[in-house]
This record gives structure tokens, sequence and C-alpha cells, in this order.
């Protein structure tokens, strides 16, 4: 009964944090300028005047492709709904992804570097600044921290803040350690222990269930190998990964919801089965929603999307469309 309910704690543990990998084929162009973070874009089809883009930020160990599928589908529905093509950029942050390959990216690994990688490449690649971002998890708040750069004026001049900003199940406050059950940082702290380079998955897989962890989450774990010769090694910068967590778990952003932007909206995606919300998280947020109700002042919005857990794009990828998609230009046409 014990490991029964140890092995559930696992398992949930990566419904909170952690993003499957998709094994979707993708059809994408893929771009990567020097010293810029790795990408990929996917376009809504159409031949329309205006064209506007949307950058899309995964979550912790995650990647750009773990959202192609989504991506695809939204894009999708967009070229019948919208009045402007759309360009969507699917981004791998510092120290995952591709992005683990790119020089000229230094620490501190906190979310306001994170941020400033998305200017950078916004910058270098001669791009207008983004009608929307997107970020789930981890990349939530680096949506956040981008939008409040923005407004700060932080990248100069020329930046403007997107006019939306969708945080997907992405708790905005501090997580205290006292509300946390330990279990990132115990898997965080297993993973640094381990030997460099990994002999092979399945060394992997079976030293992370002889350590007490689940089977479905040392194989999950073991998903992020990439091979190296005879050896696997990480898809990601594990060190770098850890420094973003902790800025992670360290960061707010209520005074952001409390001032946000004149016309600009930030909308909160809660996953009905996601632990990581607590009342007074939930209350508050629903408090600053019903008091900025103006895009014109800066607007909040809150939506629940049922059925889901953590990974909302591949526990409810068509609730989450159905969200989405028909307040996509909500803030663009207000």
């Amino acid at each position: 009964m014990a490991r029964t309910l140890t092995n559930r704690l696992e398992s949930r543990f990566l419904i909170r944090f952690l993003e499957y990998p998709t094994l979707l084929a993708s059809c994408f162009t893929s771009s990567r300028s020097l010293q810029t973070l790795a990408y990929e874009e996917v376009r809504s089809s159409g031949d329309r005047k205006n064209e506007s883009t949307a950058i899309i930020l995964h979550g912790l160990l995650g990647s750009g492709r773990n959202w192609r599928s989504f991506s695809r589908s939204l894009a999708s529905s967009l070229s019948v709904s919208s009045p402007s093509d759309w360009k969507m950029i699917l981004v791998d942050l510092r120290n995952h992804g591709r992005s683990t390959e790119v020089e000229g990216i230094n620490p501190p690994h906190d979310l306001v570097n994170s941020a400033k990688d998305l200017a950078d490449l916004v910058k270098a690649s001669g791009w207008n600044w983004p009608d929307v971002v997107i970020g789930h998890s981890l990349g939530g708040k680096v949506a956040l921290q981008f939008m409040e750069s923005c407004a700060r004026g932080d990248y100069g001049e020329s930046a403007s803040p997107p006019k939306q900003l969708w945080v997907l199940d992405s708790v905005p406050g501090e997580v205290k350690a006292e509300k946390s059950d330990g279990e990132v940082e115990k898997v965080l702290q297993t993973l640094q222990s381990l030997p460099s380079p990994i002999p092979s998955r399945k060394w992997l897989v079976d030293h992370m269930v002889e350590l007490g962890f689940s089977r479905s989450l040392s194989e999950w774990i073991g998903s992020n190998l990439k091979r190296s010769g005879d050896s696997e090694t990480w898809a990601f910068n594990l060190d770098g990964a850890v420094q973003m967590f902790k800025s992670y778990r360290e960061t707010s952003y209520w005074s952001l919801l409390e001032n946000p932007p004149k016309e600009t909206e930030i909308s909160f995606v809660i996953a009905e089965k996601s632990d990581r919300w607590d009342h007074d998280t939930t209350t508050r947020l629903e408090i600053i929603s019903n008091r900025r109700r103006n895009v014109s002042e800066g607007k909040v919005a809150t939506h629940l999307l049922c059925n889901s857990g953590h990974w909302v794009h591949t526990d409810n990828p068509k609730g989450l469309l159905e969200i989405l998609s028909p307040n996509f230009l909500s803030s663009t046409h207000k």
C-alpha cells in the first residue's frame, strides 16, 4: 500500500511540472540564429495581408516540440476564424532542447534572462514584437516576465508588450516550500547525482526504479536522453534547469496582475485536476479578474479547463483549443 501511494505521488509530480514529449511527426520549417534560442515555426494557411506572431513556451525539462501538435491545431483553427495569418514560434528555452547547443546563452539562469532571450531572438530575427505569448508551467512565468520587462522598457523603446498573454496552469506567485511536497526537488537532486554520461537508457530506468521511483516516471526521464557515441546524455542542461526552477519558485508577478499594461490581456487557464492551485491563489486571481474587465486599462481573465491535469495540451487538447481559439483575438479587437 505504501509503495502504491508513493508511486501515485511520483506520477502526480509529472502532471504538475513536466511535459511528456510528443512523438508526432513534424513538417514545420526550423531555424536558429547564432547565440539566440532555437525555435521552430508553424504558420496558418492563407494569403491575408496581415500576419500576426505568437510565441509558445514549454515547461520545465520540455522543449518546443512538445507543442507541435497543438500549435498545428490552433493554426488550422485560426486560418478559418482569424482576419490575420499567424506565425507561431515554438521556442526551446535556455538549457532546454536544441538551445542547449547554442553558445553565448550565459548565466544567471533565471526568469529575467529567460525572458530577455526571447527579446534577443525577436531583435536578431527582425520580427515584429509578438502579438501573443503562450506559456505553460515554467514557460508561463517566463511569459509574465517578458510582458513585465517589455512594459518597463527593459528591451528598448521599440519593444511593446504582447497584446495577449496566455498563462497555462502556472501559479503567478511564489511557490512556498511549506506548500510543496518536495517531489520536484527530489527528482532533480536524483538526476544531479547520476553519472555522466549515462551508460544506457535501460540502466537509467532500472536505477531510478531501484531508488524507489515509479517505472512510468523512470521511463519518462529516460525519454529525455539522447545518443552520444556509445552512451547517453541529457537533452537538457540539468544544472541550468535546476537554477531556472529555483527562480520559478521564488518569483511573483502579482504586482503585474494588479497593474497590467494598458491595452493588454493576461489570461490564465487553470486545469481542473491540477493540484498546484490552492484556494487563496484562485480567489485572489478571481478578485483581480472581476475588478479588471476593460482591455484599455489592462485586463486579467481566468478560464477553467475541465478534465485536465497539468499536461493541458495532452490531457485535453480539444478543450484547450476551444478556450484559446475563440478568445485568441479578443484583446486585439476591443
